[in-house]
């Protein structure tokens, strides 16, 4: 047994840095994603170069002609991003929600391995059509080909059940999943300043490289430094009849069906709630990926430093967030209140946006935005709270699975609807998206009213999974291939 410790010290259990460089390396493009599309687009419908400007907006001096323009392009945009995220919603739903769910058995770095070589696989083929100027809906193509490795909801609900892996308190969970998302903000916020300087600076090619080589940094740390937490062989893994898993599809099912098979009907009731919150304010806040757009067309007509700017801004809300979190947990404020102050969160600055003419409001209106994300972690803390420790990773399956779907079908939907409202009224789209924050707030009141904490307390003990998890201890020990 005195050769098992020099094992345990082979790696780190530190997920923080993968989450930061993938944080950057993503939002390094991702400005830059809908931006090269619009000036692609710009090109090929009218025939003139793209007009770029050192002044604080792109409209001065346009006339009408040009004013026409700006709506095709807008409208031709929105659905470019409508095609790509069709094509790549349900192979990386599938994939997530089989990989996650599989992680409880077969480990959780696979979970998070597999989305990296999709998003490198994404930032080289956006590198190649850049540096060679190949037809842009190629970039559909390699959409739905990293998708085939998962997407950002496989990488989310794997770093997710490898800190719930990690950590016994309650408290110090939330915390700690609300500590991710404030990474993802101010790593977010740093990639995006940078990139209206780089593009300036450099243009496209060597943005869409940097972000290619911290993809190859983050991949060669996740697989040769990054320590698994869960020991067990996928071939070892035992189900409730004592049978040996035959597939991951079966695994998959059977992690869905035991986590709520495994909870009273009380708390099944509160944790299917939960997740209608989780997945209808995940909808909602959609609205908020058409601000770049939003802010190319009349009469911002933004810069690309200002996109920079305001792309950094919104990715405060990340590190804002935490901090709300973190002061209103630890001065006991209920969980619920503040999922409420969230979501009222994103409702003041959704109705504001489509009043915005002026570069400076359109800076402030991020203000009263900068609690929205708390929602997202709180949630899902509670409902970690609720599943069974064995379960955890179909838990963060099956959530990855509602949030990618519900992101990428909400993407769809509010691209379809600018697209057919860009030309008489192009802030239509964002009080949608305000007024479909009322399910979300009507559930969470259903909630309040039934009590979350007796839930909790309610929650039925895994007997089965207990005893299966000693009786594979007991395997492990007598084991002599551990001993060696």
């Amino acid at each position: 047994m005195g050769k098992l410790q020099p094992l345990k010290m082979k790696g780190l259990y530190l997920v923080e840095p993968v989450v930061a460089l993938y944080a950057f390396s993503s939002f390094l493009i991702y400005p830059l994603v809908q931006q090269y599309v619009y000036r692609r687009l710009w090109q090929e419908l009218t025939n003139t170069t793209y007009p770029i400007s050192d002044n604080s907006s792109r409209c001065v001096g346009n006339g009408s002609n040009q004013s026409s323009y700006f709506e095709e392009v807008q409208r031709h945009a929105s659905l470019f991003s409508l095609y790509s995220d069709l094509l790549s919603t349900i192979p990386s739903l599938i994939v997530t929600l089989m990989l996650v769910a599989y992680s409880d058995r077969g480990g959780r770095k696979i979970t998070i391995i597999m989305p990296l070589i999709g998003s490198l696989m994404y930032a080289l083929s956006f590198l190649t059509v850049s540096y060679f100027e190949l037809n842009i809906y190629l970039l559909v193509g390699s959409s739905l080909l990293s998708s085939l490795f998962g997407g950002l909801g496989t990488f989310l609900g794997g770093v997710f059940a490898y800190i719930a892996d990690l950590c016994e308190d309650d408290q110090q969970k939330t915390l700690r999943i609300a500590g991710v998302d404030m990474m993802i903000g101010l790593l977010s916020g740093v990639a995006s300043i940078s990139t209206g300087y780089f593009l300036r600076a450099a243009g496209f090619n060597w943005p869409f490289l940097t972000a290619a080589l911290c993809q190859c940094v983050i991949l060669l740390y996740a697989i040769f430094i990054l320590e698994e937490t869960v020991k067990q062989a996928p071939t070892d893994a035992i189900i409730l009849d004592g049978s040996p898993q035959s597939s991951a599809m079966k695994q998959m099912l059977y992690g869905v069906y035991q986590m709520f098979a495994g909870t009273s009907q009380r708390c099944k009731t509160v944790l299917v709630l939960l997740m209608l919150i989780f997945t209808s304010f995940s909808f909602a806040w959609g609205g908020f990926s058409l601000l770049v757009l939003y802010e190319l067309d009349e009469p911002l007509c933004w810069t690309e430093i200002l996109i920079g700017y305001g792309s950094a801004l919104s990715t405060a809300v990340f590190f804002v967030s935490f901090v709300g979190v973190s002061v209103f947990t630890c001065c006991g404020m209920p969980q619920l209140l503040i999922i409420l102050l969230g979501i009222l969160s994103v409702v003041s600055g959704m109705v504001l946006l489509p009043f915005v003419k002026t570069t400076l409001l359109m800076f402030l209106v991020r203000l009263p935005m900068l609690l929205a994300i708390m929602p997202f972690p709180v949630l899902r803390s509670m409902m970690s709270k609720i599943i069974p420790k064995s379960e955890q990773g179909a838990l963060f399956a099956f959530l990855s699975f509602l949030e990618s779907l519900t992101g990428n079908v909400s993407s769809a939907v509010f691209n379809s609807v600018y697209a057919a409202t860009v030309a008489w009224y192009p802030g239509f789209a964002f009080l949608l998206s305000a007024g479909l924050c009322a399910i979300p707030l009507f559930v969470l009141g259903v909630v309040g009213v039934i009590g979350v904490d007796v839930a909790e307390e309610d929650r039925k003990p895994d007997l089965v999974v207990q005893v299966e998890e000693d009786h594979v201890e007991d395997q492990n020990d007598n084991n002599p291939l551990l001993l060696n």
